[in-house]
């Protein structure tokens, strides 16, 4: 029964993905929903891409600059935000990282095995 209950503090049960250089992720997947727990080292980014999947972030621990369909617009710990899919959008942390919860529906095919880069 405690197959489907996790802790945000512990990347146990998640895939692990390295999306770039000091941006690292677990992964929950669900039937209709995806949870990554990414957590972002001070001063790195995650570089400009798009997929077709809509995504909600919410920013747990830090601050920085989400970068979305050209625009940029600061964040910090309590702020969240929608990406429709096949929006571009990245982010840039500065020097007390970040820790972000992203949502992906449906979710992405490409995350549900280890591996690294924010594609396939």
């Amino acid at each position: 029964m405690t197959d489907n209950f996790f802790n945000l503090d512990s990347p146990e049960g998640g895939i692990q993905r390295m999306l770039a250089d000091g941006v690292n992720t677990s992964i929950f997947v669900g039937d209709q929903a995806m949870l990554s727990v990414v957590t972002l080292d001070p001063n790195c980014e995650g570089s400009i891409h798009s997929h077709p999947q809509e995504q909600w972030g919410v920013c747990l621990e830090g601050s920085g600059v989400r970068i979305q369909n050209g625009e940029d617009v600061a964040f910090k710990k309590g702020d969240f935000w929608r990406t429709p899919g096949d929006v571009e959008h990245g982010v840039r942390v500065g020097p007390d990282g970040a820790t972000i919860l992203d949502i992906f529906a449906p979710p992405r095919d490409e995350y549900r095995k280890a591996g690294s880069g924010f594609g396939a």
